[in-house]
């Protein structure tokens, strides 16, 4: 990941986040799973930016409704996305798949796929180091609703992603932290860790920040879906090991009203 892109949230619905990538030296602008279009064509037209590139992490509706219409502004753009999914996401240009690379030398950036089913089975992440698109795979502090894959499916993808580097950079698409940390210290209380995170979010959310980007180094010590190879966690949970707690916890999620 070059160091010249900007990186920045584009605010939608209730709690999502679309992400936007800008190079300094020219007016286009790349785009992460565009739920809204009138989100993205207001920071587009405030900034005077050209739209040139959308990339698509799953089918759902919140990611993807609002790829038709920005193609109409700007008939042009390559539209990126899961080939699991190609035929739930109308306008796709290219499909991509585990193992591809996409290269965007406009953005001097080349980006790596990870396959990531358990929220959808078709779910992918983009991934340039440092930096991180991972959907609705990993969140800070938690993890996503399993739709369509299992627990064993979810649990292997983010082990994958645990084997990133700490230092990665992790821009999933859903402002939940604050939420997500009642779980989590509630699945972990004595976690100082965690406890500290805490109250770090809920300063940034008084200001109205995002607690986004998180990396991955501090998502190993607070996030309980990270943590389940923990003996003290297995023994708290009454789990014997790292797949089970993670159903488990996954379940107690699910039900979890905090």
């Amino acid at each position: 990941m070059t160091a010249m892109l900007e990186i920045t949230p584009i605010q939608a619905f209730e709690d999502n986040y679309i992400w936007a990538l800008c190079q300094p030296t020219t007016a286009k602008c790349l785009i992460v799973d565009p739920g809204c279009a009138n989100s993205v064509l207001q920071y587009l037209s405030e900034r005077q930016l050209v739209l040139d590139t959308i990339l698509v992490t799953h089918h759902h509706a919140d990611h993807t409704a609002g790829i038709n219409i920005l193609r109409q502004h700007f008939p042009g753009i390559q539209v990126i996305g899961p080939a699991a999914e190609q035929y739930r996401i109308a306008g796709l240009t290219q499909s991509v798949t585990e193992g591809d690379t996409i290269a965007l030398p406009q953005f001097n950036l080349e980006l790596s796929v990870i396959s990531l089913p358990g929220h959808t089975l078709g779910h992918i992440a983009f991934y340039s180091a440092p930096v991180l698109f991972c959907g609705d795979t990993l969140f800070s502090a938690g993890c996503g609703r399993l739709f369509e894959g299992s627990p064993e499916q979810m649990w292997q993808s983010l082990q994958k992603l645990m084997a990133l580097p700490d230092e990665t950079q992790i821009y999933c698409t859903h402002e939940y932290t604050l939420a997500n940390l009642k779980f989590a210290l509630h699945a972990e209380p004595s976690n100082s860790d965690l406890i500290e995170y805490t109250r770090h979010c809920t300063h940034l959310r008084e200001k109205n920040l995002p607690t986004l980007p998180s990396k991955m180094q501090l998502e190993k010590a607070i996030n309980p879906f990270l943590r389940c190879k923990n003996k003290s966690l297995q023994k708290k949970w009454q789990q014997d090991s790292a797949q089970t707690l993670f159903t488990a916890l996954r379940a107690a999620k699910d039900q979890f009203k905090g």
